[in-house]
């Protein structure tokens, strides 16, 4: 398969702006992840190295990132970042929903990374979550938790459009739709 990137627009936009962090606040607890990035694009090329520059002050110099091949269409072996290399491994066995970042003198962090398209509130929530101190959530189990607040929002959405639309719609006691005549009401021709 091959995939094209198209590095015009999008990366001289995002190489312009700061990374969306959010992390977690230094304490004895140790959790699961250590906060959430959410990337502009999904080109780790251009993404990279204004996450480095944002984690630099905060943790120190990053050498190393690894990540899942599954959520970036290509992964590149090096990436330049204010005048050095950083080095970028894959691996599938990681969560696709996960960043890794060591230091040489500070040690790794794992970042709950947000995917690019996602919607703001959803984005918030997901940053919120992942930078509590001492969660034992994985990144893996906040995007699922995401996926079923998204679903039973929309769901929602489609109920009560669906309620507007037949004017106080009749709904049996699983959800789904009923039709006038099939209540038991005098004139129905039911008892």
């Amino acid at each position: 398969m091959t995939t094209n990137l198209d590095r015009t627009g999008p990366r001289d936009l995002a190489a312009k702006l700061p990374a969306r962090l959010s992390l977690t606040p230094k304490t004895t607890l140790a959790g699961r992840l250590d906060g959430a990035w959410w990337p502009y694009s999904r080109d780790l090329e251009t993404e990279l190295p204004a996450l480095a520059a944002a984690l630099d002050e905060t943790w120190g110099r990053v050498t190393r990132v690894t990540v899942n091949p599954a959520r970036w269409p290509v992964v590149p072996h090096t990436v330049a970042v204010a005048g050095r290399t950083m080095h970028v491994g894959w691996f599938t066995e990681q969560d696709p929903d996960k960043l890794i970042l060591l230091s040489y003198t500070v040690g790794r962090w794992d970042l709950l990374v947000i995917p690019p398209e996602t919607e703001p509130a959803a984005a918030a929530r997901l940053m919120a979550a992942a930078a509590i101190p001492g969660s034992v959530l994985t990144a893996g189990v906040l995007m699922a938790n995401e996926a079923a607040i998204g679903r039973g929002t929309r769901d929602a959405q489609r109920q009560e459009a669906g309620w507007e639309d037949e004017g106080g719609a009749c709904m049996s006691p699983f959800g789904n739709s009923m039709s006038r005549t099939a209540l038991p009401l005098p004139g129905n021709g039911r008892r």
